[in-house]
């Protein structure tokens, strides 16, 4: 079975979409960064240096220091499929990402983004 290619796109290309995505929408860099140290346990310099690095999505997942647990309540569609019935791990992880991104960029309230 072969992997599907947002395993080996490297993370760095894909989150200037991210960031415009929610800059679109009036919200911010930061934000977008919160989310993803939120979902991952890095710190904003271990995030900027993975950044650099172009790591590819499979290995920034892999390598993530602390999955947020919390992140289980995310549920919902994204791309046509629901995001809590995706069994292959490192794909239902890139989607609970895209998930909260398009959460923010809808204008939810951040608390409610980070599952609080």
């Amino acid at each position: 079975m072969t992997k599907h290619r947002i395993y080996t796109m490297s993370f760095a290309s894909v989150y200037p979409h991210y960031v415009t995505k929610a800059e679109k929408k009036g919200r911010t860099k930061a934000e977008v960064d919160e989310i993803i140290r939120w979902l991952t346990g890095y710190s904003q310099g271990e995030l900027e240096a993975q950044l650099e690095k172009q790591i590819s999505f499979e290995n920034f997942f892999a390598e993530a220091p602390q999955l947020n647990a919390s992140r289980t309540l995310i549920k919902g569609v994204i791309c046509g499929v629901r995001v809590e019935d995706i069994e292959e791990s490192t794909m239902q992880e890139i989607r609970y990402l895209d998930k909260l991104i398009d959460e923010l960029a809808k204008g939810k309230a951040m608390e409610k983004i980070l599952r609080n």
